[in-house]
């Protein structure tokens, strides 16, 4: 199951490397698959445990055979892929499974890693707990600080936007704010928010129900062109109108909530 699940996970560290041209994206995966089963041979070891956890809650069910037909994909990348590339393919792979948040080995975060849950009156959106927090709980009304940082489901995980990208005069991450039920936010952030505490960091995956439903929502990139790539993807008429609607406006977010004020 390693380049079946490298290719899954393959969005997921998407920004360290790049995009690669569509006919490169599959094989990409399988090669970070194939260093994935050199850097965890133990298939219940936690870390890469979780990452096939994390793969499966990403996407829909596929059927049982595609699992199964792997062998023909360890062949070498292409010559189009460049060795810095294959060292970010591998440097993914180290990162998945020893440094990103749902690592085992990152005593920053909580060390009881679970399986993603749907979050009650939701609508769908799965979360799972990076890190538990130790302060308040936010309640409607309530002003809210926090980090994220977003990014598609489609375009290879791209990442639209990321509040540790957008600094003061001093170089200080500035933190997204906003009222808690204002409704100026997307759904999935809300209820992401809602039964979080302070300090706290959480994983949720947002299905399209409860993510952008005009382009008027917040949280926005700055950036016009990043907003144009996100809403031509989420809203292309004729994708949609081709039934792809469940993979163009699902939403990944990692959120911090940093701060409330009542």
């Amino acid at each position: 199951p390693y380049p079946f699940f490298g290719r899954r996970l393959l969005p997921a560290v998407f920004f360290l490397f790049g995009e690669l041209e569509a006919p490169l994206e599959e094989r990409a995966g399988n090669e970070l698959g194939m260093a994935m089963k050199c850097l965890a041979p133990n298939l219940s070891s936690q870390p890469y445990a979780y990452s096939v956890r994390f793969a499966s809650s990403t996407i829909s069910a596929e059927s049982t055979s595609a699992a199964t037909q792997v062998a023909a994909a360890t062949s070498p990348l292409p010559k189009a892929i460049t060795t810095t590339r294959r060292k970010a393919l591998s440097a993914a792979a180290s990162l998945i499974l020893s440094t990103l948040p749902f690592s085992a080995a990152n005593p920053a975060y909580s060390s009881s890693i679970t399986d993603f849950l749907e979050l009650p009156n939701s609508g769908g959106v799965r979360a799972l707990d990076l890190r538990v927090g130790s302060g308040a709980v936010p309640a409607d009304g309530d002003q809210v600080s926090i980090h994220y940082y977003g990014r598609l489901g489609a375009k290879q995980g791209w990442r639209f936007d990321s509040t540790y990208d957008h600094k003061d005069a001093s170089g200080e991450a500035i933190p997204f704010v906003f009222i808690l039920g204002s409704g100026k936010v997307i759904a999935g952030i809300e209820s992401a928010v809602k039964s979080m505490k302070v300090g706290g960091i959480r994983r949720v995956v947002i299905p399209p129900s409860q993510g952008y439903q005009n382009t008027s929502q917040e949280p926005l990139p700055p950036n016009f062109f990043d907003r144009q790539r996100l809403f031509t993807t989420i809203f292309n008429p004729t994708r949609l109108a081709n039934g792809e609607g469940s993979t163009l406006g699902t939403l990944i977010f990692d959120i911090e909530l940093v701060g409330l004020r009542n």
